[in-house]
């Protein structure tokens, strides 16, 4: 009895996360930087090697509320075109 509501709450969850993703900020600032980064890649597979290594690193280490201002900070300034100078890079956090 007590897996099948837990079971549903999970779906639930996992459904109504999905679907607001965008609205209610269910990925944190660094995992959207990350995915964004992702975006970058230059072939559909290496995109979707970067968004599992993304997901991976977010599992393995949680990122401190510290780290989500920091990140929410680049978000804005990053972009593809960014990356290739080294202002972009510091902007997307990829150097000090």
């Amino acid at each position: 009895m007590f897996a099948t509501p837990m079971r549903r709450f999970l779906v639930t969850a996992a459904l109504l996360c999905s679907t607001l993703s965008g609205l209610a900020g269910c990925k944190g600032a660094c995992r959207e930087l990350a995915e964004k980064l992702c975006d970058c890649s230059t072939n559909s597979v290496e995109r979707e090697l970067c968004l599992q290594r993304a997901a991976e690193e977010e599992n393995r280490v949680e990122p401190t509320e510290e780290d989500e201002l920091v990140c929410e900070e680049r978000l804005d300034g990053c972009d593809c075109r960014a990356i290739e100078t080294e202002e972009g890079k510091r902007a997307c956090g990829l150097s000090r």
